[in-house]
């Protein structure tokens, strides 16, 4: 119970929240505005459970909001050419694994701080996308929204590709020697490396996971709309760093639980909708979201002072 406290805290404070949203906003759950939001921040589930990896590999990538939007740009181009969607997708997760390699190899192959690393790839790739595609929309064929589905299948589709992958994920972080590596790295890099693991080889491939993750997130959230936007994903890599954080993923790395990082994902994402039943002002869910954010580092500051003591 001890060791999962910061996991149930933030599950606890996200029933608190829904149980108020019941007792005074009942609409919130009405069916159709409720998947239309769970959809919406699936991608966002698929991004915090890699930058949840990262950080317990005690990384960081910021880059990832840029990466999502080439991303995007690639799958929508691919898919305007009237190729098949599912060349769209491999396309997508191929570019996005390309853009986590070139991370991987300047941090782990060059031991660079990846904080430096990824913002410098986080500007070039934005301002680069911005030049090549003057933040024109791109046009889907009709094929490509919802994968060709109706909308409620496409939206229960999308739904189900996050919480699959985070099932997969939390599974084979406990039970398989990869997932164990990169808590081992995240913990104490030199202490892995006498055990037989490469510490190197580990946060490159961590890197090339994120990238391909950026790729799925990004083809998860154009299916939904009949056009591709280059310019979308700014601010995600906050969002998901953030879920991360509040979902109990220790920013000195080799902590956290990814079922921690959806009750992370789904309380501030629960902020913004219960403040607007609420009747408050809408600026008023930056300054919560930060202060929750705020909180979440400060736990994880204190606890750490009472290990070392």
């Amino acid at each position: 119970m001890k060791r999962h406290f910061r996991e149930l805290s933030v599950a606890c404070a996200l029933g608190v929240l829904l149980l108020l949203l019941a007792l005074f906003a009942p609409n919130f759950f009405d069916a159709q505005p409720l998947l239309s939001r769970l959809t919406a921040a699936a991608p966002k589930l698929v991004l915090a459970c890699g930058v949840a990896l990262v950080i317990i590999s005690r990384q960081i990538d910021i880059s990832i909001g840029s990466l999502f939007a080439v991303c995007t740009t690639c799958a929508g181009l691919v898919a305007a050419a009237k190729l098949p969607l599912p060349v769209a997708i491999l396309a997508s997760l191929g570019v996005g694994a390309l853009g986590g390699a070139l991370n991987g190899l300047l941090v782990a192959g060059l031991k660079l701080q990846s904080i430096v690393v990824t913002l410098a790839t986080m500007v070039t790739m934005r301002y680069a996308l911005l030049l090549s595609q003057q933040g024109v929309l791109i046009n889907l064929p009709p094929g490509a929204q919802w994968f060709g589905l109706p909308m409620t299948a496409g939206q229960f589709t999308v739904c189900g590709i996050a919480l699959a992958l985070l099932v997969l994920l939390a599974f084979g972080t406990k039970h398989l020697a990869a997932g164990r590596f990169i808590y081992a790295v995240g913990s104490d890099s030199e202490a892995a490396r006498l055990a037989g693991i490469r510490p190197q080889l580990t946060t490159f491939w961590v890197f090339v996971f994120m990238g391909a993750l950026c790729g799925l997130a990004a083809v998860m959230n154009m299916v939904q709309s009949p056009q591709a936007d280059p310019n979308g994903g700014r601010g995600l890599e906050l969002e998901a760093i953030a879920a991360a954080v509040v979902g109990g993923v220790a920013v000195s790395g080799g902590r956290g639980n990814l079922w921690g990082v959806l009750a992370g994902l789904l309380l501030l994402a629960c902020i913004s909708p219960a403040l607007t039943y609420a009747g408050v002002k809408p600026y008023w869910e930056k300054a919560i979201q930060g202060a929750i954010i705020l909180l979440a580092v400060v736990a994880d500051g204190v606890r750490n002072r009472k290990k070392r003591n």
